[in-house]
């Protein structure tokens, strides 16, 4: 698997709107303001300013060609994507995975960016990292725990090692056992959308990472259904749970929550389950090196990453 370089001090990282556009202008500077004060120099992409249709920050070409230029540009070291919303997945087949290929650098986004971490590491061979988008600030808009641990990640090419939940957060064992493979996954309704195209989610011997928000269980049990129905779910050495923000059971009051609908479609499987890790869009959101191998006891509550994302 290729991996970016290891980011220091004074190396430059592009900001890119791959997905939705934001809702203030004035958050993009204080973006690039803040990773400026975390030391990094910044580009930002021509679609951080961009809106189109009102739900996407400029056309796909728009969007692709951006993001491919910042890949095969040698002036920028690493990749960030402003945001998540909605988009990445119409620009899938517009982008030079041969470019990506040939200029690894470190990608990292979360949440409507799922689409492209899974689409740039199998059509490229490249790691990327699930972690926080530029927006909200990373001095003002995330926990430093977050901030830390994500800058340990973009930093360190050594294993990062034991992933340690914030106090009074503790991993579940919702299936035991122990399995090692890569972590893949992300937005469970980004997986689920890539279902049946060119870039479903492979997820043999893979531990598979899922999270997600506003999501009904219902629609939920819904997707994990399709992932099951696919194969998803057989083919996977084990499985993280990340966290669920705002996905209670509020069309049927009193019905089946989040941790319910695991039970009954992901338990039965008896993969390694552990339930509550803290990345998503929950308070935390724990960077998970994407690609890289990984370690997990589910009756234990552990996680140890193997491997660091990059060189």
């Amino acid at each position: 698997m290729r991996k970016g370089k290891a980011l220091k001090s004074g190396d430059t990282i592009g900001v890119v709107a791959t997905s939705s556009p934001v809702k203030e202008v004035e958050s993009v500077e204080q973006a690039r303001a803040e990773l400026e004060a975390l030391g990094f120099q910044v580009e930002l992409a021509d679609t951080c300013f961009l809106s189109y249709g009102g739900y996407l920050a400029g056309t796909p070409e728009q969007r692709a060609a951006e993001l491919n230029r910042m890949f095969a540009d040698p002036g920028i070291d690493a990749i960030m994507c402003l945001r998540g919303g909605y988009g990445s997945p119409q620009i899938l087949p517009l982008l030079d995975y041969s470019v990506i290929r040939e200029n690894p650098k470190l990608f990292i986004g979360y949440s409507d960016i799922t689409a492209l971490h899974t689409a740039i590491r199998q059509q490229a061979g490249l790691a990327t990292l699930h972690g926080p988008n530029a927006t909200p600030g990373l001095l003002s808009g995330i926990e430093p725990l977050t901030r830390d641990w994500l800058l340990r990640a973009m930093r360190d090419p050594a294993p990062l090692g034991p992933v340690i939940n914030p106090q009074g957060e503790e991993m579940v064992c919702l299936a035991p056992g122990e399995a090692r493979g890569p972590i893949v996954g992300g937005n469970l309704a980004l997986i689920s959308a890539l279902m049946g195209t060119p870039y479903e989610l492979d997820t043999r011997g893979k531990l598979l990472f899922l999270e997600d928000i506003g999501e009904e269980p219902y629609r939920i049990d819904r997707m994990l259904t399709q992932l099951a129905l696919g194969g998803k779910l057989e083919e996977c050495a084990g499985i993280l749970v990340g966290t669920w923000t705002n996905c209670g059971p509020d069309k049927y009051p009193g019905g089946f929550d989040v941790l319910d609908v695991l039970r009954h479609v992901v338990a039965p499987y008896q993969k390694p389950t552990i339930w509550n890790l803290q990345s998503g869009h929950g308070l935390y959101n724990l960077a998970l090196p994407f690609g890289v191998q990984a370690y997990m006891n589910a009756a234990a509550g552990m996680l140890v990453i193997e491997e660091g994302v990059v060189v």
